[in-house]
Parts: C-alpha cells; sequence; structure tokens
C-alpha cells in the first residue's frame, strides 16, 4: 500500500514539475547512495569544482516523499536528471543519466531469490522508458546488470564512473585519518576497512543481535580484545564500516578499542567526504558479498573475504557469479581464528595476478578523469 501511495505522489508531482521551466544547464542529481561510494555526490562535487557554468542541485536522502515544493521545482527545471537506483525523468525532454551504484555481485530484479515477478516488470518497464544513458565500465558489468533490469544494450556507454576517479586522490593523509578516527600516531600503520553488504535481508535475526552486542563480524568465535591485540601487534588499524541500518544498532555503542574505530556516516556528512575519498589511505579491504572489492581493485591492494554466512546468503538472495572462491580474488575466512592467522600474510603473487585478471574483466576503459568523459558525452550528445 505505501508503495502505491508513493508512486501515486511521484506522478503528482511529475504533474507539477511541468510548470517550470527548464533550463539547458540545470542538472539535478537524485542521490540515493549516501556517502558510500556515491557516484551521484562525487559527481556533484566534480561539476560544482570543473563546470560553474552549470547549476547543479543535489537530491538527497532519494527517493522521498518529504521533498519541499522548491526542490520539486528545480527536478522540473533541469534537463538533465542523474540518477543511482532507480531511474526517473519528471518529464518529456529530460536526459536521464544512470550511474547506478556498483558493479552486482548480488542477484537483483530478474535474478535474484526474493523478489515478486510484477515488481521486477515494473522495474524493466521503467529503466526502457526513463533511462537514456547507462554508464558502464566494461562488457562484464553490462551482462550482469541486463541480467538483473532487462536494460537493452543500446543504452549502455562505457564512459566509467565518478566514484572511480576519487580512489587514488585522497582528500587527507593516512596519518590525519589514523589521527582523526583512532586518535593514533604511527609511521608502521596498515588501515583496513571492514564494509559487509546489507544482512538484515537474511532475515535472521540472531545475526543483528551479534551485531547489536558488539560482534560486527557476527563470528562464532567473536573476541573484541583478542582481534584488537592482534591488530595492534602487527601496527594494524581496523576501520569498520557497516550498512546505516546495522549501524543504528550501535547507536549507544562507542569502540573500547585502540585500533578498532567505527566509521559513520555523521563523519563523512560533518566533513563533506565520500567514503572513497579515504579508501586511497587504506591498505587493505575486508568484505563479504559487498561489490566495492570491483572498486578497489583500481588500489591493487589486499581483500579479505568473509564467509562464514556464504551458504545463506547464496540460498536467500543468490550471488550473480559463482564459485565464490573462484570469482574473489583475496584469502576467504570464515572465523575469528582464521582472520587472525591470515592477517599476518595479507598477500602473495598468486593473488596479485588474480586480481589483475579480475580488474581486467571490470574494466575496459583506458585512461582516468571518467568524470570528464561522462560529462563530455551527455552535453554534447543531446547538444
Amino acid at each position: 500500500m505505501k508503495s502505491f501511495l508513493f508512486r501515486l505522489y511521484l506522478k503528482w508531482m511529475c504533474f507539477l514539475a511541468h510548470f517550470t521551466t527548464m533550463e539547458e544547464n540545470n542538472v539535478v542529481i537524485l542521490n540515493g547512495s549516501g556517502r558510500s561510494g556515491s557516484n551521484g555526490y562525487l559527481f556533484y562535487k566534480y561539476l560544482q569544482l570543473n563546470h560553474p557554468e552549470f547549476n547543479v542541485t543535489l537530491v538527497e536522502p532519494w527517493p522521498s516523499s518529504h521533498l519541499k515544493w522548491a526542490t520539486w521545482q528545480k527536478i522540473g527545471a533541469a534537463r538533465y536528471v542523474i540518477t543511482t537506483h532507480q531511474p526517473f525523468k519528471a518529464r518529456k525532454g529530460q536526459i536521464n543519466v544512470q550511474f547506478w551504484h556498483g558493479v552486482p555481485l548480488k542477484r537483483m530484479g530478474n535474478m535474484a531469490h526474493n523478489t515478486l515477478r510484477r515488481d521486477t516488470k515494473r522495474n524493466g518497464k521503467l529503466w526502457e522508458k526513463n533511462a537514456d544513458i547507462v554508464t558502464s565500465s566494461s562488457d562484464l558489468y553490462e551482462t550482469l546488470m541486463s541480467a538483473c533490469m532487462a536494460i537493452s544494450g543500446k543504452k549502455y556507454r562505457k564512459l566509467g564512473f565518478p566514484r572511480l576517479d576519487y580512489l587514488k586522490k585522497p582528500v587527507i593523509s593516512k596519518a590525519e585519518l589514523l589521527k582523526d578516527l583512532f586518535d593514533q600516531v604511527d609511521e608502521q600503520a596498515q588501515i583496513g576497512i571492514y564494509m559487509p553488504t546489507f544482512r538484515y535481508e537474511l532475515e535472521d535475526q540472531t545475526i543483528m543481535d551479534q551485531i547489536k552486542q558488539g560482534n560486527f563480524f557476527a563470528f562464532e568465535d567473536f573476541d573484541g580484545q583478542q582481534l584488537n591485540e592482534a591488530l595492534a601487534q602487527r601496527h594494524q588499524y581496523l576501520i569498520v564500516k557497516l550498512h546505516p541500518y546495522e549501524m543504528r544498532l550501535f547507536a549507544s555503542f562507542k569502540s573500547n578499542y585502540s585500533n578498532i574505530a567505527f566509521l559513520n556516516n555523521d563523519y563523512l556528512f560533518d566533513h563533506n567526504y565520500d567514503l572513497y575519498e579515504l579508501l586511497g589511505d587504506t591498505d587493505f579491504l575486508m568484505t563479504d558479498f559487498s561489490s566495492i572489492y570491483f572498486d578497489y581493485l583500481y588500489l591493487n591492494k589486499p581483500i579479505i573475504f568473509i564467509t562464514n554466512f556464504l551458504a545463506q546468503y547464496e540460498k536467500t538472495r543468490g550471488l550473480l557469479m559463482g564459485p565464490y572462491e573462484e570469482i574473489t580474488p583475496g584469502i576467504c575466512v570464515n572465523s575469528q581464528t582464521e582472520l587472525i592467522k591470515t592477517l599476518s600474510e595479507l598477500d602473495n603473487q598468486q593473488i596479485r595476478n588474480r586480481r589483475l585478471y579480475w580488474l581486467d574483466l571490470t574494466n575496459q576503459i583506458k585512461g582516468d578523469n571518467y568524470c570528464e568523459q561522462i560529462f563530455d558525452y551527455m552535453t554534447k550528445r543531446y547538444r
């Protein structure tokens, strides 16, 4: 019922938006990705800095039923509508540029085990109707996205993703990040970051209970103090960046560990950072089924894959590729005991070769400055 009413709300607001005057140099960015590798937010920053001749409006969170009429006027007046999730237009004549928010690893839409057929059919029609440009990085990306969303091949353009421009250009130094999050000075420091996927959709309350109690890995053998000591012995520091839903479970939880720190959206919003503007300062990544690892390949740094809920996740939602151990260029662990053993040797030549193999598969675009490529194409193609 809520979904139906929201669609009615959107139709009504789009009708009203027709009474605004569209301007060629107006861009609106509908950002549903927060500050965790948001193509929309980072493209917004790029346009503000490099193209002041364009009027750019950032709308977040999106979608929302609480936007002011002034915001809808700006949406209606935009020639270019940038989206990070479902494509959207308020009126005819607008150009929708679809960034999406990650190379898909988890099943979505048509391919997912936990979606309804009527919803996937509706989404397919919206993609066909509203998306004009779907930015891409590779044939593999296009194949995976089309399998899930039924996107026409003619809509893709291999232009890259804005977030990748910021991976190798951190906004602060590694020493500053260490001081900000850990209040430490350590010239030997290795900073790791743990970014799991959205585990709530596993519909397993025991997982949420473990996370709420401070067991952010939801390991059966979790021991925070033991893990902290293992990190400290190696001059390693772990940033824990959970999904916003899981971070809410930590509302009153403060890390009592010297080498483990929680990164929430408040730090990112307060400093006007996106997470990708900090990732270049990290030395290794830990994740489970999050597609962030495809982007982390650009840094060519070690990745640890946490597999304690792999079987459960494959059954509940599913993955687009497998076997998992073959598509993940890093060391897989399913317990804290295995994780601690891995911390002493994160990398080797065989793993580095696998990372480069997967980077070639997921990135067929030569050169850098993806933001500029996207801007040039969208403004010249529809001039």
